[in-house]
């Protein structure tokens, strides 16, 4: 960037050049690494020999002689982590890997946490193969293959003046918390910012990026992982085919009939022209790189080799354009990460940067909380559900709000008596048992705990936060905070009931201050663009919250595919709910909906089921399973418009007669009132 003249000129033009390189960082944490690694001072470079680093973590590893779990405090302060939630114990949540930056120095991990929800404890887990320290990596459930499984990843030197990506790929056996690594050939490139999800018996990986001290190339690669096979394999789009932009950062989540992707960042090259100071004014061309947030929706339709296929049939892959989300978050941010639940995505946080001068820019964080139904294409504003405290009342209310919590264990019986009706009294099937646990010091404790506070505000507003759900429960870990050159990384998890929101409990909350970095400590970045800005700056849409203090459907398949290239919908695209199939009613359980509908939703599936291949190797076990399955994702499918007419019945007073009425309590009593209606 030209140098002003003066000295007040200079010190704005210093200014001005360090915001512009936070506003890079702001982004997403991954692209703040990427944004710093090729312009260290040539001493880092010298000292940090990765080889040697990443040796010596392999030596350490080799003290261990086997798999060890032992009580932890939390975790330490991270960033770009994954946590997950185990696909075959609803009581544990694994969180993995992940990188923590104080101002100076950058630090990476490659421990395995384990959190057990029931008893509010820590484990650690060490062994002697395990991935070596990374973060930015992707890490999903294996679907029908079981296990957790991890690829790729980067690591740096202290200062960032050297990194490495992995291009690796392990598989984590939850219930042995053993790791092994998969070998294969012709796996995906080395990358970082990619994400992973599951489909049948197939690993879906997309996108990320790579990045050089020269440059940073997204990428815009599908490959997936026959986890039957053992193998990789890049996907084969249809020539001339739609595909979205090169991406990272983005989301993908696991659907019946493939993969659905959301957003995601990245930096394009742009050109502009102008005016040379010297050489007589001459215009030149100079290319800079533009932050993009994409907010675009794609379907990745896999369909699978037929039965009979010879062995090798890989699947045929497709992607799909959607129209733009309805009700999407406004302004466009991000680093809103987003978390898989039942047929839709819960998404969290994110970050909107708005050039309010010439003197630098700013940004917005944003703590608001949305569930993405996929089948519908709409974003729903989630908000906390605080108790009301009405007077006669409040009785009364308090009783449908007592049987809506009774909800969670009336489906667990449910679930309960579905499996032993399945297994026919076998014992063999897995339930979601509280009391299920796992190895050391388990069984001592499970609802006699410690009472966690819990606030009715969102947590502070953030980006890149890690989410996960396990049984109907959003669980928040960590995120970033910027507030001029001081970077917060947050030190907490936070657990919301995403069938209630009634508050946001604190799982544990530390605070940290140990920055080390300087107000100048940016002002070398003016040898990168100062033109970064977002496309719209300063919108109207949902207000950002205010931050300056750290204090604290549609059940059914996919549509048969549509034109790539297919008109941006309207607001009322798809305002109500059309299709024939059960709807839940007001103060309905998920148990009492499908007591009363599970008919419906068996000849649903028997409907369906004449149109698969493998139709005679179903049975009545799959049916109800199936049936029980559709019918869970159209009770959390409606959640938010039914939440909406409870508290409208509710401010009516109208909750105590629909209670009632289900309960055929209408008809008791003298003279029968319930007849009279």
């Amino acid at each position: 960037m030209a140098k002003a003249k003066g000295k007040d000129a200079a010190k704005q033009a210093e200014k001005k050049a360090r915001k512009a390189g936070k506003q890079e960082k702001k982004s997403t944490q991954k692209e703040k690494k990427q944004f710093k690694k090729g312009k260290e001072d040539d001493s880092d470079a010298e000292d940090a020999d990765l080889d040697a680093i990443l040796d010596q973590y392999r030596k350490q590893q080799e003290q261990f002689l086997k798999v060890t779990e032992t009580l932890s405090d939390p975790p330490s302060p991270r960033s770009s982590a994954t946590l997950v939630a185990s696909p075959s114990n609803n009581n544990e949540l694994f969180l993995f890997g992940g990188e923590y930056y104080n101002g100076a120095l950058a630090s990476f991990y490659s421990d395995l946490y384990i959190y057990k929800i029931t008893q509010d404890t820590w484990r650690k887990v060490t062994s002697p193969n395990s991935p070596l320290p990374r973060s930015g990596h992707a890490m999903c459930q294996g679907g029908n293959a079981g296990g957790l499984y991890v690829f790729g990843g980067e690591f740096s030197s202290p200062k960032q003046g050297t990194f490495y990506h992995y291009n690796d790929f392990w598989r984590l056996e939850p219930s042995t918390r053993e790791w092994t690594k998969v070998e294969g050939k012709g796996g995906p490139p080395a990358r970082s910012g990619h994400r992973m999800t599951y489909f049948k018996n197939y690993i879906v990986l997309f996108g990320g990026f790579q990045d050089t001290s020269q440059q940073t190339r997204y990428l815009q690669d599908v490959w997936l992982y026959d986890t039957q096979r053992f193998s990789w394999h890049e996907a084969k789009l249809p020539p001339a085919s739609m595909r979205p932009d090169a991406r990272s950062s983005f989301s993908l989540l696991p659907h019946e009939s493939g993969a659905v992707l959301y957003g995601g960042y990245s930096r394009v090259k742009v050109s502009t022209s102008a005016a040379k100071a010297s050489k007589g004014g001459k215009l030149g061309s100079r290319v800079t790189m533009k932050p993009v947030v994409h907010q675009d929706t794609w379907y990745l339709r896999i369909t699978p080799p037929a039965a009979e296929a010879a062995v090798g049939t890989l699947p045929t892959v497709r992607w799909e354009r959607r129209k733009r989300p309805v009700n999407t978050p406004n302004p466009a941010r991000a680093g809103a990460t987003m978390a898989y639940h039942k047929g839709r995505g819960i998404c969290f946080g994110g970050v909107h940067d708005v050039e309010e001068s010439e003197e630098g820019i700013d940004s917005d964080f944003f703590n608001q909380l949305h569930a993405f139904n996929i089948d519908r294409n709409r974003f729903f504003a989630l908000s906390l559900r605080r108790p009301r405290t009405a007077g006669k009342k409040g009785a009364g209310a308090a009783a449908e709000r007592g049987k809506r919590g009774r909800g969670r264990a009336d489906e667990e019986e449910l679930l309960r008596n579905l499996a032993l009706i399945e297994g026919k009294g076998s014992g063999d099937v897995e339930m979601p048992d509280a009391d299920q646990a796992t190895e050391v010091g388990d069984g001592d404790e499970t609802s006699d705990k410690v009472e966690k506070p819990v606030s009715w505000e969102m947590p502070h507003p953030r980006f890149n936060a890690q989410l996960a759900v396990q049984d109907d429960t959003l669980y928040i870990y960590g995120g970033i905070f910027e507030k001029g050159d001081r970077e917060y990384n947050f030190d907490e998890m936070w657990a919301i009931d995403l069938g209630r929101l009634d508050g946001c409990k604190e799982i544990f909350r530390r605070e940290i201050d140990d920055w080390q970095g300087s107000e100048d400590e940016d002002s070398d970045d003016d040898e990168e663009d100062d033109g970064s800005e977002d496309e719209d700056g300063e919108e109207e849409g949902e207000p950002s919250t205010p931050a300056t203090s750290v204090s604290h459907e549609d059940d059914r398949p996919l549509a048969p595919p549509q034109p790539a290239d297919t008109v941006e919908p309207e607001e009322e695209d798809t305002p109500t709910i059309v299709d024939k199939l059960p709807h839940p009613r007001p103060f309905e359980t998920l148990r009492d909906f499908f007591t009363r509908t599970s008919k419906d939703w068996q000849d649903d599936v028997l409907e369906w089921m004449k149109y698969q291949r493998d139709i005679e190797h179903s049975s009545i076990k799959d049916l109800r399973k199936k049936a029980f399955e559709r019918a869970e994702r159209k009770w959390w499918d409606c959640r938010e418009e039914i939440q909406g007419l409870e508290d409208e019945q509710e401010a009516a007073g109208i909750s105590e007669v629909v209670a009632l009425d289900q309960r055929g309590g209408g008809s008791t009593g003298e003279g029968g009132a319930g007849k009279r209606r």
